[in-house]
């Protein structure tokens, strides 16, 4: 197994409060892994400490060792960390303006556009994230003009635009309708090849659908983490017995 991402013992408190307890992870490349468990039980924390988006909340702290090829995440420049990592999240995010000028703006800020242009640039991630025939004769229409699947995939094509290694999704269907979700799950397995590849999830057929691992928390704990075949027709856990077949939760 090759791990693109590691976590080793990885606790986020914030202030007295600690939401996250002693988790131990590794992400395979070009894998898509899970993450699976009740409201409240740590997940989307623990999701936002692969790119320190957790630093841009006060009084956090976060103890542990997360790698990224080897190399601690916590001595890299956070800005090129969230390059390297990037993230979608629950609800569309585009910025007010043009769907071109979405996409575009990475490369631009990150001086990415040496030996292509801003047009091959914007193009190569529009058709990555299965949008370009949806958009190529609007590209200078507003992102707001989109429907809200639209959105969610224009924002998967601007983080796509920075060649990130990981990509983060916080829950990216929960806002769509399910023709919509359908065609973003389809987007996520295509896109394996491109990049590894962690998502935050309350629909279990979702992470069955698309996930090859899957971890279940709660409490703060990671309590199983295996494939997502197994996890979800053999558990070793009583606990994510009891989740998965909706004694709680």
């Amino acid at each position: 197994m090759s791990s693109k991402m590691s976590a080793k013992n990885v606790s986020v408190s914030y202030g007295p409060f600690q939401a996250l307890h002693d988790v131990t992870l590794d992400f395979e490349a070009n894998k898509i892994t899970a993450l699976i468990g009740p409201s409240g039980c740590g997940k989307s924390t623990f999701l936002r400490s692969l790119n320190r988006i957790n630093e841009t909340e006060r009084d956090t702290r976060i103890e542990g060792t997360i790698t990224l090829n080897g190399e601690n995440i916590f001595d890299i420049d956070v800005t090129e960390i969230r390059r390297r990592v990037g993230m979608v999240f629950q609800r569309p995010n585009p910025f007010p303006k043009s769907i071109f000028d979405n996409v575009a703006y990475g490369p631009k800020i990150n001086g990415m556009l040496t030996g292509t242009t801003a047009e091959e640039a914007v193009e190569s991630s529009l058709r990555r994230a299965a949008l370009w025939d949806e958009v190529k004769d609007k590209l200078h229409d507003s992102a707001y003009a989109l429907s809200g699947g639209q959105q969610q995939r224009l924002c998967i094509a601007r983080a796509l635009a920075v060649n990130p290694e990981v990509l983060l999704f916080d829950e990216p269907c929960s806002a769509l309708d399910p023709i919509a979700t359908a065609r973003i799950e389809d987007l996520l397995v295509g896109l394996k090849e491109h990049c590894t590849m962690v998502i935050v999830t309350h629909n279990m057929q979702q992470a069955a659908r698309v996930a090859d691992d899957t971890g279940f928390f709660l409490l703060g704990k990671l309590i199983e983490h295996d494939k997502t075949d197994l996890i979800f027709k053999n558990p070793s856990k009583r606990e994510t017995e009891d989740y998965i077949t909706g004694r709680f939760g």
